[in-house]
C-alpha cells in the first residue's frame, strides 16, 4: 500500500520490508513477514521511484533467528537494513536484563553491523559504540522532534560527524511526530548539536543542509544517484520561496534553510525531472479527496 501510494503521488520512495516476531493482520510470523514483503518488492522491481530495504523494526522486537534470516537476504539480494537503534535507556536496560549485553553489541555478535546498516535514532550511545559504527562504517538516521515529543534524548550527532560516521535527517512517524517536515527537522538537528556539545560552532548550517539530503542518499546506497545536484544524477529539486516578510532580509540562503524555512515556503518540487508540486500545490493529488479520507479513517478509529 506504502508503494502504491507513492507512485500514485510521484515521488521517490525507499520501501521497508518490516519485519518482527509477533503477529498482526498484516502477517503471522518474522518469515511471513518477510515472504509478503519481498513478493511487494517483485511486483515493483521496474518502478524507476522504488527503492526498497529490509526493515527489521528493533532489536527488542526481532529475535536472533530474525535478524540471521534478514542479514541472509540483505546479503543476498544486496539490500541496506533499516532499524531502531538504542532510542531510549529502557531499550538498552531490558536488552542487558535479556541478553546480557546492549543492543549494538548483541547486533554486532550477529554480524549486523556493516555499511548497509542504518541505526535509526541512535540516542544513547558510549563512546566505544560510537566507534563501533564508525569502525563499520553504519549510517545514523537521526530523527530530533521524535526524540524530544518522547524524552527519548538526544543523539550526539556531532560526536558521530566528527568520527565520519554518515548521519540523515529523519521525521520518524506521525505517532511521535506530528508535524512530518525535514526542514523543521534540520533546525532542530543544528540547534540541538549546539546545545548538546556545548558549541556554538556544531553542526553548521552546511552540514545540516549536507545530512538532509546526501547524508540520506548515503545511508540508502543511493548517493551515486541523487541527494545532490551533479551532472548524472537525478533531477529531484525542492524550489523555496524566499518572498515571506518572515524569511527577509536573506544574507545567506543556506542558513535561512537551515532556521528560517519551513514547509511552507516549499513552492515547487520536481521527482526525477517531472514538476509534482506547482505554486505549492501537489499536482498529483486530490488534496480534497485526501482530507475527506483522512477524516472518514479519523472517525472511525477515533474511540
Amino acid at each position: 500500500a506504502a508503494a502504491d501510494a507513492a507512485l500514485a503521488s510521484g515521488i521517490r520512495a525507499a520501501i521497508g520490508l518490516i519485519t518482527v516476531d509477533f503477529p498482526s493482520s498484516y502477517a503471522t510470523d518474522a518469515d511471513d513477514y518477510l515472504a509478503k514483503g519481498l513478493a511487494a518488492r517483485d511486483q515493483r522491481l521496474d518502478e524507476p521511484l522504488l527503492t526498497f530495504c529490509l526493515a527489521p523494526h528493533a532489536p527488542y522486537t526481532v529475535s536472533d533467528a530474525g535478524f540471521g534470516r534478514v542479514l541472509t537476504l540483505a546479503e543476498q539480494i544486496e539490500l541496506p537494513i533499516h532499524l531502531h537503534l538504542h532510542e531510549t535507556r529502557q531499550e538498552i536496560d531490558d536488552s542487558l536484563q535479556r541478553f546480557g549485553m546492549r543492543p549494538i553489541e548483541r547486533l554486532r555478535r550477529l554480524g549486523l553491523l556493516s555499511p548497509a546498516l542504518i541505526a535509526v535514532h541512535a540516542v544513547h550511545l558510549e563512546a566505544h559504540e560510537i566507534g563501533l559504527l564508525a569502525e563499520y562504517g553504519c549510517s545514523v538516521a537521526h530523527c530530533p522532534s521524535s526524540n524530544l515529543k518522547l524524552a527519548s534524548g538526544i543523539s550526539p550527532v556531532s560526536e558521530l560527524s566528527a568520527r565520519g560516521i554518515n548521519v540523515g535527517l529523519g521525521t520518524d512517524g506521525a505517532a511521535s511526530n506530528n508535524r512530518l517536515d525535514l526542514l523543521q527537522e534540520m533546525r532542530l538537528a543544528a540547534l540541538l548539536a549546539k546545545e548538546q556539545s556545548g558549541r556554538a560552532d556544531a553542526i553548521n548550517a552546511h552540514r545540516v543542509l549536507r545530512m538532509a539530503t546526501l547524508g540520506g542518499a548515503r545511508a540508502l546506497g543511493l548517493e551515486a544517484s541523487i541527494g545532490s545536484i551533479s551532472v548524472g544524477k537525478a533531477a529531484d529539486l525542492c524550489a523555496v520561496s524566499l518572498d515571506d516578510l518572515a524569511l527577509a532580509p536573506c544574507y545567506d540562503p543556506v542558513s535561512q534553510l537551515a532556521y528560517s524555512v519551513g514547509r511552507e515556503h516549499v513552492s515547487a518540487v520536481w521527482v526525477a525531472g517531472r514538476m509534482r508540486v506547482e505554486n505549492g500545490q501537489l499536482l498529483e493529488c486530490n488534496e480534497t479527496g485526501l482530507i475527506k479520507l483522512a477524516l472518514l479513517w479519523q472517525n472511525k478509529i477515533r474511540p
